[in-house]
């Protein structure tokens, strides 16, 4: 008989991922967590709808007054950005009755002598600029009759945008906001389960029955890798659903470049993720308890907690010293950057600095943490000092 083959070192990773992937994905927290960000975002996308379905409308009774009168209201509500509705009535009384029913915001009464608005208390700067502009227009074109002249040749005025790609900029920094948002709600989620499940590990004593066959960090690289996919697919989701759903409710005309922004945000939490999963992990590691997890992780959230500000800030201000110097900063920067990016200019070479810084920082994080991680996985009863861990981790 032959002996078992022992699995290599990247097959005990893809083993430990996948546990983690089936544990979160049958876990009612990951899930009603996914759930509640998506109903945000789509709540979100449907208060846009009925922000910008709810354009201006006014209804606008007519007495008398000549055939051209109706049109006259429609086109000049136009021009207003108004829609008009024009509703003929046979005389006063019915107009009256119309006000006091709501069935109509004034009536246009455009007999003999000079037109009169009828309205219930007070016209609107809306209403009264439609029927101003409509009797106005409608008056000076009798006058020209009058005069001889079917029409005036009056030129059309071009309309030239100082700063035309203003829209498309504003368009950019929501789509980064919104973004950041997510990615510093999702290093939250990701991060807490990271350490939860070392917790709970360490508290069962299944760590020891782990451990008894593969190496710390090895175990260590699963879990960060199983969750990460999670992550990577869950922020994926999100932005599909809030880029198809803008687009599909005519909300903002996105762009490559807005494309391109969400996918900057997507790619940045790639980053962010492995920087501080393996925080969170080492932190994990130092407790026995959930009840002291808490004091471990504040640190750290604290500092996604400032990252997330200044990213905010940086929409108002990109290249204020405050933004541009976070940018820079590893652990800072994958909240900081995006929102630099969309709200201002910045070079190539900026934003591969930042990469690579981050890059340096993920290298030296896993693997002073993968130190501590080994050092005080198996010891319980208690908080661990770092120093202790390490010093664990050499002997």
């Amino acid at each position: 008989m032959s002996e078992p083959r022992s699995l290599s070192a990247a097959a005990f990773v893809r083993l430990v991922a996948a546990r983690e992937i089936s544990a979160r994905v049958r876990d009612k927290n990951f899930i009603i967590s996914s759930v509640v960000i998506i109903l945000v975002l789509v709540g979100l996308l449907g208060f846009q709808v009925a922000m910008n379905s709810g354009g201006d409308e006014s209804r606008i009774g007519v007495i008398g007054g000549s055939a051209e009168l109706p049109q006259a209201l429609v086109a000049q509500g136009e021009a207003l950005d108004v829609d008009v509705t024009v509703v003929e009535f046979a005389d006063e009384d019915a107009g009256r009755t119309a006000i006091e029913d709501g069935d109509v915001d004034g009536v246009l009464v455009a007999g003999e002598g000079d037109p009169e608005l009828l309205v219930e208390q007070s016209a609107g700067g809306q209403l009264q600029g439609v029927v101003q502009g409509a009797v106005a227009q409608l008056s000076l074109a009798e006058q020209l009759r009058a005069a001889g002249l079917a029409s005036l040749d009056v030129p059309e005025v071009a309309v030239r945008a100082l700063d035309p790609g203003s829209d498309a900029d504003g368009q950019r920094v929501v789509v980064a906001i919104v973004g950041t948002a997510v990615l510093y709600s999702l290093l939250i989620l990701f991060g807490q389960f990271v350490a939860q499940g070392v917790v709970e590990e360490k508290a069962s004593r299944v760590v020891e029955l782990l451990l008894a066959t593969m190496k710390p960090w090895q175990l260590l690289a699963g879990k960060i890798l199983g969750l990460g996919v999670l992550g990577f697919a869950q922020i994926l989701l999100i932005a599909v659903v809030g880029v198809a759903g803008a687009l599909a409710f005519d909300i903002i005309a996105i762009p490559g470049e807005l494309v391109s922004t969400a996918i900057s945000v997507v790619l940045w939490f790639v980053l962010a993720y492995a920087l501080y999963a393996a925080v969170f992990a080492v932190a994990g590691s130092l407790v026995s308890r959930q009840e002291d997890l808490g004091t471990v992780l504040m640190p750290t959230t604290l500092v996604l907690v400032a990252a997330f500000v200044v990213g905010i800030q940086g929409a108002a201000e990109p290249d204020g010293p405050l933004a541009v110097v976070t940018s820079y900063v590893p652990g800072l920067s994958p909240l900081v950057m995006p929102v630099r990016q969309a709200a201002g200019d910045v070079a190539l070479w900026e934003v591969g600095l930042a990469v690579v810084l981050m890059l340096v920082a993920i290298a030296l994080v896993v693997r002073l943490g993968g130190r501590v991680y080994a050092g005080a996985l198996l010891r319980t009863g208690g908080k661990t000092k770092l120093r202790e861990a390490l010093r664990s981790e050499r002997v």
